[in-house]
């Protein structure tokens, strides 16, 4: 399996607009930070977890070449606001792209982009979809895929589980069961959005227990906000976890 990370950041971005702090004005491409969304290529199969704000832009510099399926997290504008341009796949081989998530986030999907799922003049196109409502496990193609339930403050959504992999972003609260699910990891990413508490996200600390705990055998994150910088938040990371960046490619 071969992942590149199209996007790293947190919905405002980084650099955030109007921002001057020194992570907002660094030159050092890894402090820039398109919204959070992953590529995962097995075996013949080309997966999107989320498709980003900029996913065009991401799709454009990774030389994304298919989608066979989209697995959502979550219908938040950061992670799903490049729905539209999935529209260029599906023409390119004339069917359905498979869109997955739990319950609320495809009934939100369609309210949000409700022109996909109707009859409407066509213009430019639309994206040809298929929602798709998981609970258990399933597939897509070859690959299998674990759906994890998690807790973004109040609101279920999904992480995800493929193989030795496992994709854990927006996430401040873990059930027991999920965590079950988390077990003999090669590389586990988890979304971590600042040093400082916060209602809805982990913070450095939280994620370091849950490393400790999930025993991965490296860890990444992502959906990092601009009050983490790259090279001095690289250096105080223990043996085994790192801080993702856009672009980076590693391989399970």
């Amino acid at each position: 399996m071969e992942i590149t990370f199209l996007g790293t950041g947190t919905s405002h971005g980084v650099p955030v607009i109007t921002c001057d702090c020194a992570v907002c004005q660094s030159q050092d491409p890894k402090n820039k930070r398109t919204r959070s969304s992953l590529w995962v290529r097995e075996k013949e199969t080309s997966l999107l977890i989320d498709t980003a704000t900029e996913f065009r832009i991401q799709a454009l510099e990774a030389n994304i070449q298919k989608v066979d399926g989209v697995l959502y997290t979550h219908c938040h504008a950061d992670h799903v606001f490049g729905f539209d341009d999935l529209r260029v796949f599906s023409k390119l081989t004339q069917t359905s792209i498979p869109v997955y998530g739990n319950g609320p986030t495809i009934t939100e999907l369609r309210d949000v982009f409700s022109y996909v799922f109707r009859k409407t003049q066509e213009g430019g196109g639309k994206p040809q979809v298929e929602t798709i409502v998981v609970k258990d496990s399933f597939r897509v193609q070859d690959v299998v895929v674990q759906p994890i339930p998690i807790f973004h403050g109040v609101l279920p959504i999904l992480g995800y589980r493929i193989g030795k992999l496992a994709y854990i972003t927006d996430c401040s609260y873990i059930p027991p069961s999920s965590l079950e699910l988390l077990q003999d990891l090669d590389t586990l990413i988890l979304g971590v959005i600042r040093h400082e508490p916060h209602p809805t996200h982990l913070n450095v600390a939280q994620a370091l227990h849950l490393t400790r705990k999930l025993k991965a055998k490296r860890t990444y994150f992502t959906h990092i906000s601009h009050l983490l910088e790259h090279e001095e938040m690289s250096e105080a990371l223990p043996e085994g976890v790192y801080l993702a960046y856009d672009g980076l490619t590693i391989r399970i």
